[in-house]
């Protein structure tokens, strides 16, 4: 089925030469894609990719609104303090987009769910800030076979790396060992949303067929320094994640 004329209209600006073709946005018009947690970045993600036009957006967010979330996560607003996040974000997503369906889990999945959930998707964005999540979203990729986009943050500094299932490094071949979380960490809303767009584009290359898609290297931006690097990963033929593979 060809873009209605509404759909032309909407996506007029991201359609021809440097941008979509009308069968890539077609392309992102047949996907899901999971994104899990939405808050600094996964919001910002999960609203890129609803406002560019994938099918069907599954969010995943468990608890409620809190005064401090609001430097950063831009799904929320002043509103709905004290309400259950999951809801009110997929509401304000469906508002961006009447093309877009968007599904939402209102807690953080386990292991089973997370694989039921990235077996209905495309592709996944992993932006929990926990690793035990980040992990079990990259086991579930890795078992379904499905590009993943795993995107982190730390004060003014952001981090994006983007699986392959079985041809480049997963996110447990660069951390066997998952490093310390601190539970309260301190952010700025702008690397969050920064590096949330880029993990959107990321997503919407992949699903439209277009570009260069960042298979298997890290993207690293210092705003603090204002120093953006990217950098080759190297699967570890013992993962125990994608060794087998």
């Amino acid at each position: 089925m060809n873009l209605s004329p509404a759909e032309k209209e909407r996506y007029a600006r991201q359609l021809g030469a440097g941008v979509l073709s009308e069968e890539g946005q077609l392309n992102l018009r047949r996907s899901t894609a999971l994104v899990t947690r939405v808050g600094g970045m996964g919001g910002p993600a999960a609203l890129m990719l609803t406002m560019a036009g994938v099918g069907r957006v599954i969010i995943a967010h468990g608890g409620d609104l809190i005064s401090p979330d609001l430097n950063r996560q831009v799904l929320g607003s002043e509103a709905v303090i004290g309400q259950p996040r999951a809801p009110h974000f997929a509401d304000y997503l469906r508002s961006m987009n009447r093309f877009v369906e968007v599904d939402y889990v209102d807690h953080e999945p386990s292991d089973s769910e997370a694989l039921e959930l990235v077996r209905k998707s495309n592709i996944v964005l992993s932006c929990p800030p926990t690793f035990a999540e980040r992990l079990r979203l990259n086991r579930a990729a890795t078992e379904a076979g499905i590009p993943l986009i795993d995107a982190a943050q730390w004060g003014m500094t952001g981090t994006m790396m983007v699986v392959r299932a079985g041809l480049t490094a997963c996110l447990q071949c660069v951390y066997p060992q998952p490093p310390p979380f601190e539970e309260f960490f301190p952010v700025v809303g702008a690397i969050s949303s920064a590096i949330g767009s880029l993990a959107a584009l990321e997503a919407i290359k992949i699903l439209s067929g277009t570009g260069h898609p960042l298979f298997g290297k890290m993207l690293t931006y210092d705003g603090f320094q204002g120093r953006a690097t990217t950098m080759e990963l190297t699967r570890a033929v013992d993962c125990p994640c994608c060794g087998n593979l």
